[in-house]
């Protein structure tokens, strides 16, 4: 990822987290006091976002040395030490929590993906994220999905059309909708519909778009969906679906399956950093 994109971040969150002064870590430590301190795993998973946890030590003291045992992408098991870190102790202390916050928040979405990967493996089609995701963090969690083995959907509301049902209710229709998006937007802005019946998606196929969404269908009424679509858009299936119920939804032959979940209800990945070694 380009640290010009997390660099802000990580600062944001250092300075929400130490304020003026770690008063606990200076009252104890030194400013000449040196540790080494060991991030490990405590659960089985998918780590994410090495780089920005290193970040929020250097930018605390640029002579801290960050030794990444793990790359992002790569699994963890419990005990497995996944990064050792050298450098003027107050730093260490003053960093630790910001830099586990991140990297156990973007390792659960990975981890997360990674599991929902699994499930639909032996189909031909893309788990996608959505835009159900922490404010300001959005451009970090999609990043831990890719690190999970997903895709990513639209980033924001200004990179791709997806005219929704209060778009179709709010233009008076599907064909309105399409028609009013053409006039404004440029050839090489994708356009998504999303559609809830059979009825809408007929609709949907008569005019120039690129994706159907089939929206909170049962798999029963997607497939029946993806069969008249016939491949001559994309197909994209969205709305409540869970772990549980992946491998039906893929198993209808849609190409993608978006999951809000991936993001919005991940659970971090169990971490700690210890140090191991010290001196005056």
């Amino acid at each position: 990822m380009n640290p010009l994109y997390y660099e802000e971040i990580v600062r944001r969150a250092l300075s929400e987290d130490i304020g003026f002064q770690d008063l606990t870590t200076e009252a104890i430590i030194s400013e000449t006091q040196w540790s080494v301190a060991e991030i490990t795993a405590k659960a089985e998973g998918i780590l994410a976002g090495m780089d920005i946890a290193k970040r929020a030590f250097t930018l605390l003291d640029e002579q801290v040395s960050f030794q990444a045992k793990v790359q992002d992408g790569e699994s963890v098991s419990p005990g497995q030490v996944v990064a050792v870190i050298k450098g003027r102790t107050r730093a260490l202390l003053s960093g630790e929590r910001v830099a586990l916050n991140f990297l156990q928040r973007l390792s659960g979405i990975a981890t997360g993906t990674y599991k929902a990967m699994e499930c639909v493996k032996a189909f031909d089609c893309h788990l996608i994220d959505t835009r159900k995701t922490t404010p300001g963090l959005r451009g970090l969690e999609k990043y831990a999905v890719k690190m999970g083995g997903g895709y990513n959907h639209r980033f924001g509301l200004f990179d791709a059309i997806l005219i929704k049902d209060n778009h179709i209710a709010a233009a008076g229709g599907i064909t309105e909708a399409v028609r009013l998006v053409h006039e404004k937007v440029g050839h090489m802005v994708k356009v998504e519909v999303e559609t809830e019946s059979l009825a809408q998606v007929e609709e949907a196929l008569r005019t120039p778009i690129d994706i159907i969404m089939l929206d909170n269908m049962s798999t029963e009424l997607m497939k029946q969906a993806v069969q008249r679509i016939d491949k001559k858009v994309l197909t994209e299936a969205s709305g409540g679906i869970t772990l549980d119920s992946l491998v039906q939804v893929a198993a209808t032959g849609v190409d993608l399956i978006s999951l809000g979940w991936l993001t919005h209800s991940a659970q971090a990945l169990d971490l700690s950093l210890n140090i191991v070694e010290g001196r005056v």
